[in-house]
């Protein structure tokens, strides 16, 4: 029952108590006594609402800023990507595979403004060697949902 209570309220974490309970067959306070635990430990993590930025008057950038750090003896990763975490600009970071080490995702008003952070704080960091930043130009799908809703209508095909 737990993986399809987690599978349910990731995909909608606004989705009614008693509505879990009908799909997942069992008694309303099962559900809330479940989610409780879970949260306490920590499995449910926090409930985040997406927005499509674009679509409002607020100007906001995103970017993904691939980072090569030199691990820390006894420390590993983690060190730096704490580090990295603690600044407010930071929304995520990622340990991952490839060239790169650690991949940070950050959110500023300009690219300026994350320009800046990226080269006055995060590749500024002692045992940052090198950084790669990617802004988002537009998001198709986020979290596993489709960021325009209306299907795209498709160009006729003219032919002499």
């Amino acid at each position: 029952m737990r993986e399809m209570l987690l599978k349910f309220i990731e995909k909608n974490s606004k989705i009614d108590l008693q509505e879990l309970a009908v799909l997942l067959g069992v008694d309303e306070t099962v559900v809330a006594n479940e989610i409780a635990v879970m949260e306490k430990e920590h499995i449910i993590c926090g409930y985040h609402t997406m927005i499509d930025w674009d679509k409002t008057s607020e100007e906001k950038v995103s970017a993904l800023i691939e980072v090569r750090v030199a691990p820390q003896q006894g420390q590993g990763f983690d060190k730096m990507a704490e580090r990295i975490y603690n600044y407010p600009e930071v929304n995520s970071v990622y340990l991952i595979s490839g060239a790169y080490d650690l991949m940070v995702t950050i959110e500023g008003k300009s690219l300026k403004e994350v320009a800046t952070f990226v080269t006055h704080k995060l590749a500024a960091l002692e045992g940052v060697l090198s950084t790669a930043t990617n802004f988002i130009l537009k998001k198709y799908k986020d979290h596993g949902t489709l960021m325009e809703c209306e299907p795209q209508k498709e160009r006729m095909l003219v032919t002499p």
